[in-house]
């Protein structure tokens, strides 16, 4: 495959405007990509709902190693469009800059494109495979690791030996991901006439006194991971009442917690939950409810063979040996990580801080070296070998 080639294909998945939806249009572009190798691989789409489908492709020998690659479909909204300077579902090229632009050229549709590519080119080649590799193309990444969590449950990934999730991160090697906890406060009261509070019941006081219970509560969990840090708790959105003359008979605030893995997400639910029940006990004017938006549980990755090889193999691509690092920003590995089967799992792959961003964009150098060297991990984590044409 020439280098015009996987420049077209990351131009053509660009193209697809899968934001928070519609990824079911990608799914349908890769399935194309490897039509000529129908009877070399395995094409299943796994709806999540109307317009969104996951993705798993499989190639090579079951009785092998299993090496997955996982990348998600859908991308975030471009934002106000007159504030960039190439549209955002173009996937303009600038040879002179060196880059391709576009809503997902950094997260994550070049890492999704790398990772096509390295199995395609496998696939051209002629390259035999002692293992077997999979493709996990998810859709929800951006709003919950919806796919992710149903290709989990439908045991997708208990086969694997490892699993490579190429987000966008190139100077070093993520092998430990603190895990996500979003939550969600409800409080109801009575409405009344402003002058006449005494008759009503007021929501967002009733909400204030959760706030403060849970951010004194949350500062008390001061253990500190090695790897990942110490737990963080920010209270991101608070909203209620409607006009100023008026007692607010609902308001609401949404919580993210950054968790490590000496608290459980049990345990974290637990302490909310008893805020809430002790508050509804001691006063029966308050109304408080829970609930838990999709948590994901922290990656910490010991020593392993798959992070090993990736990084011995990395100073043949880049001017160092990439390090092992760690994130707080959360990913469908979450998910992942609750298979039945335990198995290493490292996020590298092309990307900058363009994400989310006005003119997203991907070096096209930065592109390409990570198709090289995705492809050499993955041959050598799997074990290859070239058979000769005649």
């Amino acid at each position: 495959m020439t280098n015009n080639e996987k420049i077209s294909i990351l131009q053509n998945l660009i193209k697809i405007e899968s934001v928070n939806d519609h990824e079911a249009q990608v799914a349908d572009y890769i399935s194309s990509l490897f039509e000529p190798y129908a009877d070399q691989v395995e094409v299943q789409k796994v709806p999540f709902s109307k317009g969104r489908t996951n993705l798993v492709i499989t190639m090579g020998n079951p009785n092998g190693k299993h090496l997955g690659f996982s990348g998600h479909m859908d991308v975030v909204d471009p934002g106000n469009v007159d504030e960039w300077q190439h549209d955002p579902f173009s996937g303009d090229v600038d040879l002179n800059a060196g880059k391709i632009f576009g809503r997902g050229a950094s997260d994550m549709k070049s890492g999704l494109a790398a990772a096509v590519i390295v199995m395609l080119t496998l696939l051209e080649k002629g390259t035999e495979i002692e293992g077997q590799i999979k493709l996990l193309a998810t859709v929800g990444e951006e709003t919950g690791e919806y796919g992710a969590h149903v290709l989990t449950q439908d045991g997708y990934a208990d086969d694997l030996d490892g699993l490579i999730i190429t987000e966008p991160h190139m100077d070093g090697i993520i092998t430990s991901c603190k895990g996500v906890i979003d939550y969600q406060v409800t409080s109801t009261g009575v409405p009344a006439h402003s002058s006449r509070p005494d008759m009503g019941v007021n929501a967002i006081d009733n909400l204030i006194q959760f706030y403060l219970a849970a951010k004194k509560l949350m500062a008390q969990h001061t253990e500190v991971n090695a790897t990942l840090g110490q737990m963080t708790h920010s209270v991101d959105i608070i909203s209620g009442g409607k006009q100023v003359n008026s007692v607010p008979d609902y308001a609401m605030l949404k919580g993210n917690i950054r968790s490590i893995p000496e608290y459980s997400n049990e345990e974290i639910f637990s302490d909310l939950q008893k805020i809430v029940d002790d508050l509804n006990a001691q006063d029966t004017k308050m109304k408080l409810k829970i609930k838990f938006i999709y948590p994901e549980v922290p990656i910490v990755n010991g020593e392993n063979e798959l992070t090993k090889l990736a990084q011995e193999i990395s100073p043949k691509y880049f001017d160092k040996t990439l390090p092992v690092e760690s994130s707080s920003g959360a990913n469908d590995g979450s998910e992942f990580r609750q298979a039945e089967k335990q198995f290493p799992i490292i996020l590298v792959g092309p990307g900058n801080n363009s994400s989310h961003g006005y003119d997203e964009y991907v070096a096209i150098d930065q592109y390409l070296t990570s198709i090289d060297y995705l492809t050499d991990v993955a041959e050598q984590f799997v074990g290859v070998h070239v058979v000769t044409k005649i």
